[in-house]
């Protein structure tokens, strides 16, 4: 009979990607000689911009919208 296992293979995979992450950022922070909270923001608000570009570009290039104007140009 086996025994249950305390840690699920998730959990460890889980941590150790946390683990190089906070390894990144703190590497990054002195490479920059600035703090790992701010490193840690301004890396959100660098992802926050790029999503918001990416969807309105997405929405520019969207292919039903671009067929609807290519068909408004050729009336």
């Amino acid at each position: 009979m086996r025994t249950p296992s305390r840690f699920s293979p998730l959990s460890s995979v889980t941590g150790t990607v946390q683990w190089m992450l906070n390894l990144a950022t703190r590497m990054l922070a002195r490479m920059l000689n600035m703090p790992e909270p701010l490193v840690h923001d301004t890396g959100v608000f660098v992802f926050t911009h790029v999503a918001a570009v990416e969807s309105r570009v997405g929405k520019t290039l969207c292919p039903v919208r671009l067929l609807r104007q290519l068909r408004s140009w050729l009336r």
